[in-house]
């Protein structure tokens, strides 16, 4: 009765263009109201309970972060480092983009930031080369979907508390298949460019590579600082998403000058209204999972799975096409607090590593978030580019299968992912 209740609801104030925030919260309430023997409390301490983690200030944060670099001079020189990498290659300017976002995503923590910047930097740049305008666009949102894995990254920050596993875990965690991704998205610009005729960038120099990468080598300190102390052993990964800050304002402001001391408040307003986003879906939808809870849904799942003899494969693919799903329907953090304690018992039960479990949750909402025709983050790219999204979904399909045929490969080899953490974490992998 109740998750009929909150299902219906959510579905039609969803369907009514309700901000995603508000309906999870008047879904809950509607919840907690159904069930008279729950005292209305429960709304205020488990929304309180559910952002009071130390976890969470690193949020913020790395926001933050991405926001200093997007418009501190940062960006576009690991932008450029990456143009000097691959450029000179047939396809070499949308390789280009698959690396840049592989340094930018490594800081930034945000997609948002990531697609809005790798957008309005390189899409001019391809549309001058030849490239149609829809598929420049497709280019960065699929870089931008495979960006997701690589850390740090905010919905491995709430997934780690949800799951209570170790974000350090979670971030190691995700490099090796954001490589593979990052291959196969790579090997397939290169075969579209030879298809489509789309010509190779400059000739490689190695005085260009110099001095790009001598530019850029501040830039490139961030990722150092923040892996390296949380690989050290000497910062958490809240205390390194900090430690990026005091180095992205330095940089931008004192080494760089590409921000103003009067640019900072308004800087620091706009991540206050995002991490308030955040922090506001966070609270309402611990309600949602505290429901689900009493309701025994989790349980209720993992039963009807255990009687299909599901194996885990089959359990994972499941698991990821749902969340490309919710991804696009969504978006990542909502949809990851309120399914993610649904199934997660169930993975354990078919003895599937959290690690390697969250992983694909975050590849697939990755690709969900673009995921035509109402993916968010794709919306953000069109309208950065200027193109409509029925000129970009079909070439944005192929990279959806692309990247799906990817996330395959990380089903199947469990050992991508808790390699790093176990050889670097000494993390127990199952």
């Amino acid at each position: 009765m109740i998750v009929s209740i909150i299902v219906a609801g959510f579905a039609l104030l969803i369907l009514l263009e309700v901000p995603v925030a508000f309906a999870i919260g008047a879904v809950a309430i509607a919840g907690v109201w159904a069930k008279p023997e729950l005292p209305f409390s429960v709304v205020t301490q488990n929304t309180i309970i559910g952002i009071n983690s130390f976890v969470y200030i690193a949020i913020p944060m790395f926001i933050l972060a991405g926001s200093l670099m997007e418009h501190g001079g940062i960006a576009r020189r690991l932008v450029a480092l990456a143009q000097a990498l691959v450029g000179s290659l047939r396809g070499g300017l949308g390789m280009s983009v698959v690396i840049s976002e592989m340094f930018f995503s490594g800081i930034s923590g945000s997609t948002v930031a990531d697609v809005s910047a790798i957008s309005s930097m390189l899409v001019p740049g391809m549309k001058r080369a030849g490239y149609p305008p829809e598929y420049a666009v497709s280019i960065v949102s699929a870089a931008s979907a495979m960006g997701t894995l690589i850390p740090p990254c905010n919905l491995m920050v709430v997934l780690g508390a949800i799951a209570n596993v170790s974000v350090a875990a979670l971030f190691f965690a995700g490099f090796i298949p954001a490589l593979v991704l990052a291959v196969v998205l790579m090997l397939t610009l290169f075969i579209q460019a030879i298809r489509q005729g789309l010509p190779a960038g400059d000739r490689a120099s190695w005085l260009r590579l110099r001095t790009a990468l001598i530019d850029s080598l501040i830039a490139l300190g961030m990722p150092v600082i923040v892996f390296g102390g949380i690989l050290g052993g000497v910062a958490t990964p809240t205390e390194a998403a900090s430690l990026a800050v005091f180095y992205a304002f330095i940089v931008a402001v004192f080494v760089y000058r590409e921000i103003k001391l009067t640019e900072i408040p308004g800087l620091l307003l706009e991540t206050a209204v995002v991490s308030g986003t955040v922090m506001l879906l966070i609270g309402l939808a611990s309600i949602l999972a505290y429901l689900f809870a009493v309701e025994q849904i989790p349980q209720t799942v993992a039963e009807v799975m255990v009687a299909a003899a599901v194996p885990a494969s089959v359990f994972l693919i499941i698991t990821a096409i749902i969340f490309i799903v919710l991804g696009a329907l969504l978006e990542g953090i909502p949809a990851a607090l309120i399914f993610v304690p649904i199934l997660l018992p169930l993975a354990e039960q078919l003895n599937v590593d959290p690690l390697h479990f969250l992983i694909i949750v975050v590849a697939a909402m990755g690709i969900g978030t673009f995921l035509p025709p109402v993916g968010m983050g794709l919306l953000i790219a069109c309208g950065v580019a200027q193109t409509s999204m029925s000129r970009v979904a079909g070439p944005m399909m192929t990279f959806v299968l692309v990247l799906s045929a990817g996330t395959l490969i990380l089903i199947f080899a469990p050992w991508l992912t808790t390699v790093l953490p176990v050889t670097l974490l000494d993390y127990r992998a199952r």
